[in-house]
């Protein structure tokens, strides 16, 4: 059994009120080619059914002013006109969500920055005092920022404290969190008080090599991630890669890998369901990046599995919007079902078969589902269908 340091879960700093509920949903709300479609304007005319979808908050890309239009190399951080729309039509944008109740998630890009003198070669890599030492893995192609300096970590906080209370945003996404020590986050979520913050601690699974298989047992993996949970105080949840790559091998008729061998769920989910948002696809593992995509038909096999069980779960956004509205529909079935049926990030869950063609389970003695085309039903009379597709079903009490 992994080390997991769950005293956490009671004694957040500031009000950790989101990650004591545990009843959120997110939405990354946006791919790798939103910033060709005047996106902010894009978002607002989805407020409405965002919200009655009963998403808690929305992921937004980088906002900040950037060289890469996608947002991820930042240069003035209090820019805000991107090619996403500007800083005006952000702001009207965060002031809607607020009155809809969706939570604003800002993309925090902090591991490295571009500068805005171009160097020698002409690349875009001069910046004066702040860049080069890294406190974790390096950015290659632009200048790390140095929080080893006492003024760009004062730096920092006040333009997160600004981003808060000046612009509007309530969460945080920290971007690329192996690039900077994970006790840096903990100040920073200290220091500016975020509703509910998640950090992109992205680590390569365990494969058996020469076959590239994934191995069954990725305990290690997902050590690493709780460690830096664990490193962060417990103070920010962390994207769940250890569910996404066991997840989408189990899919291809290998779904015994989602019983560990202790018999819970195998990813960060099965050891530290509060802290682990769970997630098929983003802007990089899917979209027209595809670094990692899940398999496309069984997408609501996926679905089935985050929005049934412990952790929080995060929907894409082109697995909402562009997938066409049978897939929305079904997606919106399932969130309905996990709030009507009170699922949270700590329910328990009890795996009833995991083998090669089904996967069954019962979730906190409320909800029963199944994937995988194995034929399946729950027994006792006070179960009924709640939901239904290709290759996975739902049951309700």
């Amino acid at each position: 059994m992994g080390h997991v340091n769950s005293v956490f879960d009671g004694r957040e700093s500031f009000d950790g009120a989101a990650l004591r509920s545990g009843r959120e949903i997110l939405i990354q709300a946006f791919n790798w080619e939103s910033h060709k479609y005047d996106w902010w304007r894009n978002l607002e005319k989805k407020l409405p059914d965002l919200a009655e979808s009963g998403f808690t908050s929305a992921w937004l890309p980088p906002a900040t002013h950037s060289i890469s239009p996608e947002g991820y190399l930042p240069q003035n951080l209090y820019s805000l006109d991107s090619s996403y729309g500007s800083q005006y039509l952000l702001k009207a944008l965060l002031q809607k969500m607020q009155l809809r109740n969706i939570r604003a998630m800002a993309d925090i890009v902090i591991d490295h920055r571009s500068e805005t003198i171009k160097g020698n070669e002409g690349s875009f890599n001069r910046y004066g005092g702040l860049g080069s030492r890294s406190t974790g893995d390096s950015f290659h192609g632009v200048p790390n920022i140095d929080p080893s300096k006492p003024f760009v970590r004062k730096d920092i906080i006040e333009w997160l404290r600004w981003l808060r209370k000046s612009v509007g945003f309530q969460d945080f996404h920290f971007d690329y969190a192996k690039g900077y020590e994970a006790k840096l986050v903990k100040e920073y979520i200290e220091e500016s008080k975020p509703v509910f913050s998640v950090g992109d601690y992205r680590d390569s699974c365990n494969y058996t090599t020469p076959s590239s298989r994934l191995d069954y047992n990725q305990d290690s993996h997902r050590q690493r991630i709780i460690d830096w949970i664990d490193n962060v105080g417990g103070l920010c949840a962390a994207f769940d890669f250890t569910t996404k790559g066991i997840l989408q091998e189990a899919v291809k008729g290998e779904l015994w890998r989602l019983r560990d061998p202790q018999g819970k769920p195998p990813g960060v989910m099965g050891w530290w369901p509060s802290r682990a948002a769970t997630f098929i696809e983003k802007h990089d593992t899917g979209s027209t990046q595809a670094h990692w995509p899940f398999p496309s038909d069984h997408v609501m096999e996926g679905y089935t599995y985050i929005l049934t069980h412990p952790g929080i779960p995060t929907v894409f956004y082109d697995h909402f919007y562009d997938w066409g509205g049978s897939t929305h529909d079904k997606i919106v079935k399932l969130m309905d079902i996990r709030k009507r049926q009170d699922i949270h990030s700590r329910s328990s869950i009890k795996i009833l078969e995991a083998r090669s063609n089904l996967y069954s389970a019962i979730i906190d003695e409320k909800l029963c589902m199944k994937i995988g085309d194995g034929s399946w039903s729950p027994s006792g009379t006070e179960w009924t269908l709640a939901t239904s597709g290709d290759r996975y079903a739902v049951w309700q009490k």
